[in-house]
């Protein structure tokens, strides 16, 4: 197996391991399907202490994903919400409101939370490329909940399609507050925890 290969694999697993443990789970009825967005394009901004993030969502291509992003975004459930997995030229990743708020912050359990729910699958549209947003989750089939990662470099044929990392979003204005996040200090491999995790102080849905 090339050391190519091998590095794609443990990517892959990164973000596998974000979302495990006594993160969100099926209820007996299977995955919550929250709606769809649909009526026309939305934005989210994404305020943060170190700058403002805007990302074109993407209710054609992916509107399961996109009307749960919307629903938990406009309930507040965001707000205060760190990002608290940093990978220098993969992805940061964000979201876990039970275990990531800034004010009661679990550093032994983050990463493994959600809403309470999970949603289902649904086909994964477009690339990973810089910028690109898409739902984080488990091997197992309907396990996305709120938490989400967004691309720092083109992941194209890095990161497998297979995976059903479901892409919503593409950050249109704001990569350099991204980079900047990304940036800042982590655990190191393989957890790549941020030390000093930056919150979502605000996140906005707009109709431009």
């Amino acid at each position: 197996m090339t050391r190519h290969r091998l590095a794609a694999l443990a990517l892959v697993a990164v973000l596998f391991a974000a979302c495990t443990g006594g993160g969100p789970s099926l209820s007996p009825s299977g995955a919550a399907t929250p709606g769809t967005a649909t009526g026309g394009p939305l934005s989210a901004t994404i305020d943060t202490p170190q700058g403002t993030i805007v990302i074109a969502l993407e209710p054609d291509t992916a509107p399961i994903a996109t009307a749960n992003f919307v629903k938990l975004a406009q309930s507040g459930y965001y707000d205060g919400v760190v990002f608290h997995r940093l990978v220098p030229g993969f992805v940061i990743q964000g979201g876990d409101g039970q275990y990531g708020k800034a004010d009661a912050y679990d550093a032994q359990r983050v990463g493994q939370g959600g809403p309470g729910y999970t949603i289902k699958d649904e086909p994964v549209v477009g690339d990973y490329v810089r910028g690109a947003v898409a739902m984080a989750r488990t091997a197992a089939p309907d396990s996305q909940g709120s938490q989400f990662f967004i691309c720092l470099d083109d992941l194209t044929g890095r990161l497998d399609k297979a995976g059903g990392y479901v892409i919503f979003g593409q950050v249109v204005s704001g990569m350099e507050v991204v980079d900047t996040i990304a940036a800042m200090p982590n655990s190191g491999e393989p957890a790549n925890q941020a030390l000093d995790p930056v919150p979502m102080t605000k996140v906005t849905i707009a109709r431009p």
